[in-house]
């Protein structure tokens, strides 16, 4: 195993209107995505992925963990409830903070952590966004990749903390699996090029994700 690690944070929505089809196809999507990465040799060796999910609060569901050892948690979701993204985002910070190995003269540390959130609303607690939206910009992301999903997202407020906002029309399995998909190659992408470059390069995506910044 490398010493130094990929850290990848997933940031996922859980509110009320993700109830039924909408977190049925997220489940899968990101089984494809750790099956896809687990075929990798450069992200199995390095990276290492948080899940967090956000509605009326912000819950840590699985902490920093290699792709080998990790596991599926359960996502459910409430009947109904604001969507605090504000939170999550701090509890990222949290997290980070905490987990990511900063650099020593003995040691080499972490690469730069990447970070992918998923909503298909906006910020419920919009001056704890505005607050840790740029908090969360100084913790020195490789990426923060946002992504709008359906048609009731906000793509306005992702653009405060997101290096690249990419929408989705809809939220169902095929179009949910295409990202994951692109989430995937994008990490690793990212764990071939470390070290080699400082500018996260996306591929390209699907046809069911649409880049806007």
């Amino acid at each position: 195993m490398s010493a130094r690690r990929l850290p990848v944070y997933l940031l996922l929505d859980t509110s009320g209107s993700m109830r039924g089809e909408p977190i049925e196809a997220v489940k899968v999507g990101v089984r494809m995505l750790i099956a896809a990465l687990r075929q990798d040799p450069y992200a199995l060796e390095s990276v290492h992925l948080s899940l967090m999910t956000f509605d009326q609060k912000a819950t840590v569901v699985c902490p920093l963990t290699s792709l080998e050892a990790f596991q599926m948690p359960v996502l459910k979701c409430p009947d109904a409830g604001p969507t605090h993204l504000g939170e999550a985002l701090a509890a990222v910070c949290f997290r980070v903070d905490a987990e990511v190995r900063q650099g020593t003269p003995e040691r080499k540390g972490d690469w730069r952590p990447m970070l992918f959130i998923m909503t298909d609303g906006s910020p419920s607690d919009i001056a704890v966004y505005n607050e840790w939206s740029e908090k969360i910009r100084a913790k020195g992301f490789a990426s923060i990749i946002a992504c709008a999903a359906g048609t009731r997202a906000k793509e306005e407020p992702l653009r405060k903390v997101a290096d690249h906002v990419v929408v989705l029309d809809t939220i169902d399995s095929t179009t949910l699996g295409g990202f994951f998909k692109w989430v995937s190659s994008t990490i690793s992408a990212s764990s071939a090029t470390m070290g080699t470059t400082a500018e996260l390069h996306l591929p390209p995506p699907p046809r069911e994700v649409n880049v806007v910044l």
